[in-house]
């Protein structure tokens, strides 16, 4: 899946495209939001209106996403390579952890 390239690779070409201050730190919130989103699909089958909350942060997620690679003025990574939507969340976690 990962085209013979490492995660190292793959995360420090995700960086390049992500330098700008303002780029970190809309993904700083943008990211965890859209995984958090994600995570709580399963619980919008049991709990009556919790869709509506994992939409909001899923759409505000990307909207960051995307004010963020407009003060970087280039595109996100995933429109070279779709696989860079698997990137972005350890990315992430190598910025926070490290």
């Amino acid at each position: 899946m990962m085209g013979g390239r490492t995660w190292d690779d793959w995360i420090e070409e995700y960086a390049e495209g992500h330098q700008h201050p303002m780029n970190k730190l809309t993904h700083k919130f943008g990211i965890p939001m859209i995984a958090i989103a994600i995570l709580l699909i399963p619980t919008c089958f049991f709990v009556p209106g919790m869709w509506r909350y994992a939409l909001g942060l899923f759409v505000v997620g990307w909207i960051l996403q995307f004010i963020g690679h407009a003060f970087e003025g280039k595109p996100p990574e995933f429109f070279k390579d779709y696989r860079f939507l698997f990137v972005g969340l350890r990315w992430w976690f190598r910025k926070v952890l490290s």
